[in-house]
């Protein structure tokens, strides 16, 4: 039995998507928080988990991936395109 090894590598947002967000953010009046995701590689095993990015506004974490049109809502079972967020911000103020 050997002792398996969890290396964790933190991965940049990519310019354009931060870029693309902040301007979604500002245009709806939100301050977002955003969490590089990173790459999780389990030592001497071909398994790698890719943990998304995530960008927390108004208390709700969405997860994005680099290279990725989709916003994904709280976990990854709801998306939207990233196209669709302002208005999915907009409506979570009117509550």
């Amino acid at each position: 039995m050997f002792d398996m090894q969890i290396i964790k590598q933190e991965l940049e947002f990519e310019e354009c998507l931060k870029q693309r967000l902040e301007f979604i953010c500002e245009f709806s009046k939100v301050t977002p928080t955003f969490i590089n995701g990173s790459i999780r590689k389990l030592e001497r095993t071909n398994l790698t988990y890719i943990e998304p990015h995530r960008v927390i506004i108004k208390n709700i974490t969405f997860l994005v991936f680099n290279y990725s049109n989709d916003v994904y809502i709280t976990n990854l079972t709801k998306k939207i395109k990233l196209s669709e967020l302002e208005e999915y911000l907009k409506n979570i103020q009117n509550y």
